[in-house]
């Protein structure tokens, strides 16, 4: 009998407790935790977004769970709210690049162990939440780490006072997503009147040529398209948000693989080489929402050739929940690395026959 599954299975992205990257620290009263993460944070610069979360502790360290407070130390953001269920924490720390936790009181991927005598007992009854430890971090008077934890050359020991390698560690920590290519072909092409993904401007249709450039780049490549397109590529991914255009099809890359970046780049950009694509990649921010060039004809970000992060993925169907669906005003109202092409003309759409004639000058 073939069992009966109520929901659709979805790739996950690969998000713990609170964020995609996550530390606990641990193993000291919650007034040394708390100076210990200022301390770290103040001293990271940059454009780094972390948050400290922590319990609600009123006039006594030790109070019961009341309140999630959650502090964006950098840009000065605070919020309260009764209570946090696991997917509002999720939701609503989708963009921070680090999510630091009091260990005290709430569990994290990984963890920053402090070693404090008057905290030993405590820390043995959170045994089960060492799963994944970062580093030792020794409290003023401690040289060594108490004999029942695990040790390992892998696993440093830091002072308490050396706040900027404590720093260095939650840095290093903020991963980058890998990187994968999107090729939007799934377009009608009604204006020009044939296919524009296989019009020839280079000795191949225009999808083979970027895939060939992409390749040469070692980029994995996959082509967006429409359902009953699929048997003409290699690598399809079909539209599952019917309707939207490009909106809807890096949608359904995220969907496909939340925990990528993606490089999308429309077919109707003939003029785009090798080039083009090593500056967009070089000049990457992974801790922004998307690296986007800046397009002179319009005076805005472009939204199809451009890096979509992993924390993209949320904003965009925020967006779209409260009714938009325009890539570039996703770009407008983020934080985006916005950077500058050299020849910016690249970016020109093809999506006419009187359009494509002038074009075509370019390669005579």
């Amino acid at each position: 009998m073939k069992k009966h599954e109520k929901h659709t299975k979805l790739i996950k992205p690969e998000i713990g407790f609170f964020g995609r990257n996550e530390i606990a620290f641990l193993g000291a009263p919650c007034g040394v935790i708390k100076s210990l993460v200022d301390a770290c944070i103040e001293s990271i610069t940059g454009d780094i977004k972390i948050t400290y979360v922590d319990a609600d502790h009123g006039s006594d360290e030790n109070v019961s769970f009341k309140n999630n407070l959650l502090q964006d130390k950098i840009s000065h953001k605070r919020f309260e709210k009764k209570s946090f269920s696991t997917f509002d924490q999720k939701i609503l720390l989708s963009d921070q690049d680090m999510i630091l936790v009091n260990g005290n009181h709430f569990e994290a991927k990984s963890q920053i162990v402090i070693i404090d005598s008057k905290k030993e007992e405590s820390l043995k009854r959170r045994i089960l939440q060492l799963t994944n430890v970062k580093a030792y971090v020794l409290s003023e008077g401690v040289d060594e780490v108490f004999d029942w934890l695990e040790k390992s050359p892998e696993i440093p020991l830091i002072n308490i006072s050396e706040t900027d390698k404590i720093s260095n560690l939650i840095l290093s920590e903020i991963e980058n997503p890998g990187l994968k290519a999107l090729i939007l072909t799934g377009g009608k092409s009604t204006r020009m009147g044939i296919d524009k993904s296989n019009l020839d401007y280079h000795g191949m249709p225009q999808h083979a040529y970027l895939k060939k450039t992409l390749d040469s780049l070692s980029i994995p490549t996959y082509i967006s398209c429409r359902d009953e397109q699929k048997d003409d590529f290699d690598n399809p991914i079909t539209d599952k948000f019917i309707g939207l255009g490009p909106y809807g099809a890096i949608l359904t890359a995220f969907q496909e693989d939340p925990n990528a970046a993606w490089l999308v780049v429309a077919c109707d950009l003939p003029l785009l080489k090798t080039s083009e694509f090593e500056y967009l990649v070089s000049n990457r921010n992974h801790k922004k929402i998307a690296t986007a060039c800046f397009n002179p004809e319009t005076n805005f970000p472009d939204p199809l050739f451009t890096i979509w992060e992993p924390k993209a993925y949320q904003t965009l169907l925020s967006y779209l929940a409260i009714g938009y669906s325009c890539p570039r005003k996703v770009l407008i109202n983020s934080d985006v690395e916005l950077i500058h092409l050299s020849r910016p003309e690249v970016l020109a759409n093809v999506n006419t026959p009187d359009e494509k004639y002038e074009i075509e000058k370019y390669f005579s």
